[in-house]
């Protein structure tokens, strides 16, 4: 059997470890023990039942993960046994759907991704689909390397979703894991960046600062109009609410850009006018694909991009709740297990 942080309903505070049977795979599937695995805000939405995407009750938490390979189905090719690994999170996708045939299966509707379409790494095993892993060197450790998901959800909105160019002043609304690494990237683009949050926020945004970007508590229109009086080229929206949207729109310049990577499940209860009459381009960003895991390896192992910063501690799988309670009160940014 196969210890496991599961959430169990849809009633708030449904999860608890359970025993699991080591699972079967499949023979395009590899079985890999997991070494580390990053508890996501997604995860504490589902622990807190806030969240607004469906999900297959009961369900293994976890998508942010890496390990090591224990067995190969028997159509498996490319992969073996001790290859260490980190895995994508489109755990089920249709290879068919027109999205998936443009390479964009992160966006094929009947995706289900592991921690709440199917069971996720917050265990020792978890069977894995061989097309979504990626080879890591051993230089990486497995708790910096578990991080490679939420830096390519960060990548592919900034990179991928925002027209960043260096020079350009960016706003990050939200300084969660998401938030941070879309300041750190954005700081790789060449951007001058602020990283914007609540008095709650005051130790995250001491980290912020650590890669290179302006810290500010509440509002943060006196930085947005400070270089030429129009406000930000772009702000990337990270925070856990509908609400920030609102204040994107106060900050952003006349045909400036706003990605929007936080989920927030509230009505919005206010006009997109200034939307209209700023010319403003509204983007949403959302999740990943092979070709963003690539380049995100590459500047993890080459110490582009340091993870180090965020990670407030590693905690065995049997003190989950602690971990989840230190990222859920803003004392960490990232926390981490270690099945």
């Amino acid at each position: 059997m196969n210890a496991a942080v599961v959430n169990f309903s849809a009633e708030r505070g449904s999860v608890e470890i359970r025993e699991i049977p080591v699972p079967e795979i499949g023979e395009e599937d590899v079985l890999l023990e997991v070494a580390n695995v990053g508890v996501c805000g997604s995860d504490l939405h589902q622990w807190t039942a806030d969240h607004s995407w469906h999900v297959n009750y009961p369900v293994v938490l976890g998508h942010e993960f890496g390990g090591t390979i224990v067995h190969t189905g028997s159509r498996v090719t490319g992969w073996k046994a001790g290859d260490r690994v980190v895995s994508e999170t489109a755990a089920v996708i249709d290879p068919q759907n027109p999205l998936s045939r443009q390479g964009l299966y992160n966006l094929d509707p009947t995706r289900k991704g592991f921690g709440y379409g199917v069971n996720g790494a917050m265990t020792k095993f978890v069977r894995v689909p061989a097309r979504c892993l990626h080879r890591i060197p051993d230089s990486l450790p497995f708790e910096q390397a578990c991080l490679t998901e939420p830096c390519c959800v960060a990548y592919n909105a900034v990179v991928g979703n925002s027209p960043i160019k260096p020079g350009d002043r960016v706003i990050v609304l939200g300084p969660g894991t998401i938030g941070i690494l879309c300041a750190a990237v954005a700081r790789l683009c060449g951007a001058q960046v602020a990283v914007v949050g609540l008095e709650a926020d005051r130790h995250r945004l001491e980290i912020a600062k650590q890669y290179g970007c302006e810290a500010i508590i509440g509002d943060a229109s006196e930085w947005a109009f400070a270089a030429d009086g129009q406000g930000a080229d772009v702000i990337l929206d990270a925070a856990g609410s509908s609400i920030t949207l609102k204040i994107a729109l106060q900050l952003v310049r006349p045909n400036g850009h706003i990605t929007k990577v936080g989920w927030g499940p509230q009505p919005l209860g206010f006009s997109l006018d200034p939307l209209v009459q700023k010319n403003v381009t509204l983007q949403g960003s959302f999740s990943h694909n092979w070709p963003i895991w690539e380049k995100v390896i590459s500047l993890l192992a080459s110490g582009q991009l340091d993870v180090r910063p965020i990670i407030g501690g590693v905690w065995p799988l049997e003190e989950w709740h602690e971990a989840f309670e230190k990222m859920h009160s803003g004392e960490v940014v990232k926390s981490v297990l270690k099945p």
